[in-house]
């Protein structure tokens, strides 16, 4: 994909106020720190009225997973490694059980849309990664500030994190982008109304465009998969105490994962679980 590489309008921990940084700055630095939530949202306004171009998306995440040079990394599930480099052997395997997962889902899947499910290789990526069944090369974003918060808390509850992403303009359930080399699917957009999760999620999967074979995948440096390089601004939160308030307060968890009354919760565990019985030692960072 293409790093950002025009001026971002954003705040780091150097100053709290809005100003020109260059992508790098904002990757390297240690991220704003924020008061409280509405502290919060008055900075993403400033972010979204000075990027005018991009389309602003969140993840919370429990800490800054960083590279070797002190920056941060934001990678699909499938490319993660505790390494600065995967093995091509271990990138066949986590791709053959990728595979694996989509003929489940493309054998068993009959809700509604089914057909657009069994056509399009990428919808098979998101519903996958959305309901954690193994890791594929998208990215779990959404457009609520509040869901991403949310869900970094849940992570760590003393001093999670949250990322700021700049997007293309979006349009449609898939957005594809060739000037960026970016595709970006809409949720709510794909899975089925019985599908409760991704509504209330508010969710999002970034990828890559145009999605390629793991032999021409194998050629990319692994920077190049990282979508740090689409970071518009890096966000330190207090404790969960000082951030929340009586007047806005985190998504319930019953909200967020309503699995019970959602459809495709039981129907997506049983085909982790069959995957599971074929690699017991499946891992898959969510």
């Amino acid at each position: 994909m293409r790093a950002i590489t025009d001026t971002i309008w954003s705040f780091t921990e150097k100053s709290d106020e809005i100003r020109p940084y260059a992508l790098a700055d904002l990757r390297q630095g240690d991220g704003c720190q924020v008061e409280n939530y509405p502290d919060l949202v008055e900075k993403v306004a400033y972010l979204s009225f000075r990027n005018p171009e991009l389309v602003l998306l969140f993840r919370g995440q429990g800490n800054d997973y960083c590279s070797r040079k002190g920056l941060s990394t934001l990678y699909p599930s499938i490319f993660r490694s505790t390494r600065n480099y995967i093995k091509t052997s271990e990138l066949a395997s986590r791709f053959d059980l990728l595979m694996r997962g989509e003929t489940g889902l493309s054998d068993q899947y009959e809700f509604d849309g089914k057909r657009r499910i069994r056509i399009h290789e990428i919808l098979r990526w998101a519903i996958l990664q959305h309901y954690e069944v193994c890791a594929t090369p998208l990215l779990d974003v959404t457009s609520s500030l509040r869901v991403a918060c949310t869900f970094a808390y849940a992570l760590n509850p003393i001093k999670p994190m949250l990322y700021i992403l700049g997007m293309p303009q979006i349009s449609g359930s898939v957005t594809a982008s060739s000037e960026t080399g970016i595709q970006i699917i809409r949720l709510l957009s794909i899975c089925p109304p019985a599908a409760l999760r991704p509504y209330y999620q508010e969710g999002y999967l970034i990828g890559e465009y145009p999605t390629i074979s793991l032999e021409a995948k194998a050629e990319y440096r692994i920077s190049e998969l990282d979508f740090s390089r689409r970071l518009i601004a890096k966000f330190r939160l207090p404790s969960e105490k000082k951030f929340w308030s009586k007047n806005f307060t985190p998504m319930p968890k019953a909200a967020l994962f309503p699995d019970r009354r959602d459809a495709l919760c039981p129907f997506t565990k049983k085909i982790r679980r069959e995957l599971v019985q074929e690699r017991p030692k499946l891992k898959a960072r969510p």
